[in-house]
């Protein structure tokens, strides 16, 4: 009953009431048009060695929009989410590198990367505000602290690898304990 409930009602994010100090650190986040604001903790984007900020080698480099095989530094990306129908500059800023872009043209911090994601996954972005998908930490009736998405999901490649199954533990000798 609770399952069916939580498909058929939108759950807010909830998060214990901060001092303004805390507040900064939270990022505000939107699971659609029809829900209102909420405010979600998140822990801070993981960034690849010494390629953040972008704006470091892309600051004088004018944005090129065409799509094409990425070379360089870029040349270990290869883009497969949503099977070739985005290119790099539909997620991110192509005058401000060190932010996001939402489809309406709006620039976003990487922290807000979920907003990002929600645009397209917006069960997902349900589940994960009510603790059901993904991963947060904190207390159940207090302060929580969400993961990104890109915490568990590569933005470009988002599918996960098959694993190799381990084999099952030996036994420990049965010695009188």
């Amino acid at each position: 009953m609770l399952i069916l409930l939580m498909t058929l009602v939108p759950l807010p994010v909830l998060v214990a009431q901060a001092d303004d100090s805390a507040r900064s650190d939270m990022q505000v986040g939107r699971a659609g048009p029809a829900t209102a604001l909420s405010r979600v903790a998140v822990a801070p984007p993981i960034f690849s060695e010494g390629i953040f900020p972008c704006s470091n080698c892309h600051a004088e480099m004018p944005p090129d929009l065409k799509r094409r095989v990425l070379q360089d530094e870029h040349a270990a990306i290869v883009l497969r989410h949503a099977a070739g129908q985005f290119w790099c500059l539909d997620c991110h800023h192509p005058e401000n590198r060190d932010t996001l872009r939402l489809a309406t043209g709006e620039g976003i911090p990487f922290t807000e990367s979920y907003r990002l994601c929600g645009q397209c996954h917006s069960k997902k972005l349900r589940d994960w505000q009510a603790g059901i998908h993904g991963r947060r930490t904190g207390q159940w009736n207090g302060d929580k602290e969400y993961l990104l998405c890109t915490r568990c999901h590569n933005p470009h490649d988002p599918k996960f690898k098959a694993l190799t199954p381990m084999p099952p533990p030996e036994r420990p000798d049965r010695t009188g304990h």
